[in-house]
């Protein structure tokens, strides 16, 4: 194995991006917030709708004695809005199961409404500085480069974990800091499309360049087309409840434009039954 936590923690702390999570005292809830609104969004796009929900919120105690119908306006078009649900019941269930304090072991964190692998331990390594390997797409990328000789990673496996624990130093802080420049590498340097080794702090130790750079295929899950899709619609019946005065609206009026009309009532259905929507007496609202 290379000794890739060196260079990768000297980079990181010349080149880390300031972002509000990296923040001396942000504090669990605000990672654990934060962690909800990065999957699969850009941080350009979380930073203001983080901002605003912590001002609302600033404790999951908070969030809790709200709606979940709140949740889902405050979520506006961050989109996924099951997250926001999700978020939501992890809240209630930090304030009922944990006394209102976000938990730091791992497995109390994975008994959460919607929280996986990767979020429990980043929010065990971000927010308290335990030493757990923390894998995210970037991170993958980066492993499957510098370690596998990969030009991009395989499907989500458990031995992304173990390929990570491998390059973590043994000092805790440390270890965090390695984590975060894994990640921080491959979204800023060791991209998906073009990566730009000539600012590469691994570079001299990567076993993909050292191969010259050989195409060995891309089996990752390609994202369906937004533009006219199921996803697009849902959005527009949501987005249908959020406008309206009393957040809820007579089923023939929910996105009456929709040139699909099919495609509506799916939305509609899809909606209700992830328990962003509910519909009685002809209406249809956001969950109560």
């Amino acid at each position: 194995m290379p000794d890739l936590a060196r260079p990768l923690a000297a980079w990181y702390r010349e080149n880390a991006r300031a972002l509000p999570w990296r923040e001396p005292g942000f504090g669990a809830w605000g990672v654990l917030v934060s962690e909800f609104m990065l999957q699969q969004t850009p941080v350009n796009r979380v930073i203001p709708h983080l901002e605003a929900w912590l001002a609302r919120w600033p404790t999951p105690t908070a969030l809790a004695a709200a709606s979940p119908a709140d949740a889902v306006r405050q979520w506006a078009n961050l989109g996924y809005p099951r997250r926001a649900l999700w978020l939501h019941r992890a809240a209630v269930e930090i304030r009922d199961r944990h006394g209102g304090v976000v938990p730091r072991d791992v497995e109390a964190l994975l008994a959460l409404s919607g929280i996986g692998d990767y979020t429990a331990r980043a929010v065990a390594v971000f927010a308290y500085g335990d030493r757990h390997p923390v894998v995210d797409t970037n991170t993958r990328r980066v492993l499957a480069r510098a370690v596998g000789g990969r030009s991009q990673p395989g499907p989500p496996s458990k031995r992304d974990l173990a390929a990570m624990a491998a390059v973590l130093p043994d000092e805790r802080d440390e270890s965090a800091t390695v984590n975060a420049a894994a990640m921080e590498l491959g979204a800023t340097v060791c991209i998906a499309r073009v990566p730009r080794c000539d600012r590469c702090p691994v570079a001299a130790q990567c076993a993909w360049r050292a191969a010259g750079y050989p195409d060995t295929g891309d089996d990752r899950r390609r994202q369906a087309r937004y533009e006219g899709s199921d996803r697009q619609a849902r959005g527009a019946v949501l987005k249908a409840l959020r406008d309206a005065s009393t957040h809820a609206l007579p089923l023939g009026e929910v996105a009456a434009d929709w040139p699909d009309a099919q495609q509506r009532d799916r939305a509609i259905d899809s909606l209700i039954a992830d328990g962003l929507a509910e519909a009685s007496d002809g209406m249809l609202r956001l969950p109560a």
